[in-house]
């Protein structure tokens, strides 16, 4: 006797069903509250928020620096580590590439004999400080077990420390106009968006990406699959501190000045805007053009708090809120995934 089977595969004349991509849903919050804000420019100033190309151009510049940390962050959390030192690696990063950008006849130059480089140098010197400062969060995390938490709150209070040392508690200032460039008009902003895309690549098309995924996923697993977990953790580490000296450079020549005083919390914005864009704190999961919506929102909130005159103290209540919103969310997402 023969039993008929019905195939689980669909029919020659269905369609396959069109599946809305993950950033999707964060896309819509973005626009929620962007005519949220728009209704009430109009009813608190009688003037429009969102469809203000100047003040659009003011958003996403204010955001390009902590979007340039974010993206070295994102590479973090999707390992379900974490990083507390950006802020004062920007710090740090900002007064040595400062110090090497000073022109020539300033007498209380930090280096006199290193003064109207190439603008070249104070960008490598900067981008090499946060590398360094980030091979050491890796390093530690990797070979010595200490959770990513402790770990980088300490290089955080180190690394401050180091840039206060470095300046005496003064700024670093008279800068060349080649290197005040670097942050002037809109060039924070394409170099934000330069590494966002190249990050994009790389997690979603690179053997490289998908180790970090692996790692975040289920680090045992890796490990057994013969994936050198260590290394990969101090790469992803010293790339994250890399980025937080770029964006160091770039708050530098924004200021035409380097001070120990640079990037405080920035850390927590760089970490609000990737929970936000959707990456899980657990690891495994998010997309780096989640993270660049993440940073969007983050800075239509702000700037839309300011516009309708929302004194300070309540954004920075209102920006805690979100955090433990957007954390909640992702306990219950992973919750929903059984992870």
């Amino acid at each position: 006797m023969t039993t008929s089977t019905v195939s689980a595969s669909p029919s020659l004349g269905s369609t396959p069903k069109f599946k809305l991509p993950p950033e999707a849903s964060i896309l819509m919050v973005l626009i929620g509250i962007s005519l949220f804000f728009e209704a009430l420019g109009w009813y608190v100033n009688g003037q429009s928020f969102i469809f203000n190309l100047e003040r659009l151009q003011i958003i996403i510049l204010q955001m390009s620096v902590i979007g340039i940390i974010a993206v070295g962050v994102n590479l973090v959390i999707i390992t379900s580590g974490i990083d507390l030192s950006s802020g004062s690696v920007v710090a740090a990063a900002a007064v040595v590439s400062a110090s090497l950008a000073q022109v020539s006849d300033f007498p209380r130059a930090i280096f006199p004999g290193l003064t109207d480089l190439p603008v070249i140098w104070p960008i490598l010197a900067g981008m090499t400080a946060g590398l360094l400062i980030g091979l050491l969060n890796g390093s530690l995390i990797a070979y010595t077990a200490i959770p990513p938490f402790i770990a980088t709150l300490g290089t955080m209070v180190a690394a401050r420390g180091f840039a206060k040392w470095f300046t005496g508690g003064m700024p670093v200032s008279m800068l060349t106009d080649d290197f005040a460039w670097i942050g002037s008009g809109a060039n924070p902003v394409y170099i934000f968006l330069t590494i966002a895309m190249i990050f994009h690549v790389v997690l979603r098309y690179t053997r490289f990406g998908k180790i970090t995924y692996a790692i975040g996923a289920n680090r045992q697993a890796a490990l057994v699959s013969g994936i050198n977990v260590n290394r990969h953790l101090i790469w992803i580490y010293a790339i994250a501190g890399l980025l937080s000296g770029i964006a160091g450079s770039v708050t530098a020549a924004r200021a035409i000045s380097g001070q120990s005083g640079m990037g405080v919390m920035y850390e927590l914005d760089a970490i609000a805007a990737v929970v936000i864009g959707g990456t899980s704190l657990v690891g495994g999961l998010g997309r780096v053009t989640g993270t660049v919506i993440g940073v969007l929102i983050l800075g239509v909130m702000m700037s839309g708090f300011t516009f309708i005159r929302i004194d300070a103290y309540y954004q920075e209540m209102v920006k805690g809120a979100i955090i433990v919103i957007a954390v909640v969310a992702d306990q219950y997402r992973n919750k929903k995934r059984g992870r």
